[in-house]
């Protein structure tokens, strides 16, 4: 499963192809330098300046613009990594996944183990690819923190303790407010932010011990707009988001552990069986995303080994900056996006959350307080 290294994503020519040559070109200080010392120290372009003015001052202030843009990346870089380095073994970390027997996660997976990593994945249903020797899978119903506790005791048994988390499982009601049961939302929270707390406490302690590791959160798009019938789903992608500004905050200061990585997904709209129905209300702009286009980010960013953000498509950049907007305009974009989920049919990942509650209850306990395992995709 090579990594897509075409000038053209997946998903065609979109505006992030567009961003994409901008960047490379009039963005690009390793380009516009040259044209300017052209400009400056030859009798063409010197002539060619003086004829130009404007073009010439245009140029300066690209120059202007891409050089601060490197130095906040850099910068930016630098903070959210402690100013510190580490160094990672591949051929003996160990990547845990919620999620990760199909999909984005299932994805990740195969791109990580065709690289030799040692994979492991949570998830109730079997993998629906061909896993190689380094894949290790465990029925895990995430929403409970005693089972995950007994998983995560197997797993340190037969693996060993992973040095890297994934939360990326996550589910989607697609109902109004008013129609949504306790249940329905109480589910959406428990694998989409909850889950998240639960794994992070049983495998956090080991990395901060040993100054090494990495969390990766799967947030959306969604933790910065909020949709019609979409609310629950928004507000628990908003809440996972929130748990990376804090862990990443906390790691540092409350633990002592500025080596321990963070990395938070904001993903749009993606392709999988979960959003089916979903409406696209901007194609170009904010294009539909192949489930490989955003496996492949999350993994690029994992593999650098340091903290970071991974937004796609490109144009999510702007989607934090809505809240800053004038509330007319924010409260109409929402309005405008009833549309989204008229017509959604996406997989459920539970079918009556009611029944899985009492389920799980009732078998709690039988098993003396460790739930049976669900899906969680």
């Amino acid at each position: 499963m090579p990594m897509h290294n075409s000038f053209l994503p997946r998903e065609g020519f979109k505006m992030d192809t567009v961003l994409k040559i901008i960047r490379n070109t009039a963005l690009n200080p390793g380009l516009v330098l040259p044209l300017i010392l052209l400009a400056r120290f030859t009798k063409r372009g010197e002539d060619l300046s003086i004829l130009h003015p404007a073009a010439f001052y245009r140029l300066k202030a690209l120059l202007a613009v891409g050089t601060l843009r490197l130095l906040n990346n850099w910068f930016s870089d630098k903070v959210m990594n402690n100013w510190t380095t580490d160094k990672y073994n591949w051929s003996k970390e160990i990547v845990l996944i919620t999620g990760g027997a199909g999909g984005i996660g299932g994805h990740i997976v195969q791109l990580l183990s065709e690289r030799g990593i040692t994979v492991v994945v949570l998830d109730i249903q079997p993998l629906a690819f061909t896993a190689a020797s380094n894949v290790h899978y465990f029925k895990c119903d995430i929403t409970s923190p005693k089972t995950i506790a007994a998983v995560a005791a197997e797993i340190r048994a037969k693996v060993g303790n992973p040095t890297i988390l994934i939360n990326n499982a996550g589910v989607v009601i697609g109902k109004s407010i008013l129609d949504s049961s306790e249940r329905d939302i109480r589910f959406t929270f428990d694998v989409n932010s909850f889950a998240h707390y639960w794994t992070t406490k049983e495998f956090l302690p080991d990395m901060c011990k040993n100054n090494h590791g990495m969390i990766v959160t799967v947030a959306s798009v969604a933790a910065w707009v909020t949709v019609p019938s979409m609310v629950d789903y928004a507000a628990s992608k908003a809440a996972a988001y929130a748990f990376h500004e804090g862990l990443s905050a906390e790691l540092p200061t409350r633990y002592g552990a500025n080596k321990v990585r963070t990395v938070v997904v904001n993903q749009g709209y993606t392709k999988t069986p979960l959003f089916t129905g979903y409406h696209n209300e901007t194609p170009f702009i904010m294009p539909a995303l192949e489930p490989e286009t955003v496996a492949e980010a999350i993994v690029k960013q994992v593999l650098t080994g340091r903290s970071g953000q991974v937004i796609c498509p490109a144009m999510g950049n702007m989607l934090p900056s809505l809240a800053a907007m004038p509330a007319w305009y924010q409260t109409r974009l929402r309005m405008k996006n009833v549309k989204i989920m008229e017509k959604f049919a996406g997989r459920k990942v539970v079918e009556d959350t009611d029944k899985f509650y009492e389920d799980k209850a009732e078998k709690e306990a039988k098993e003396g307080g460790v739930g049976a395992s669900t899906v969680l995709v």
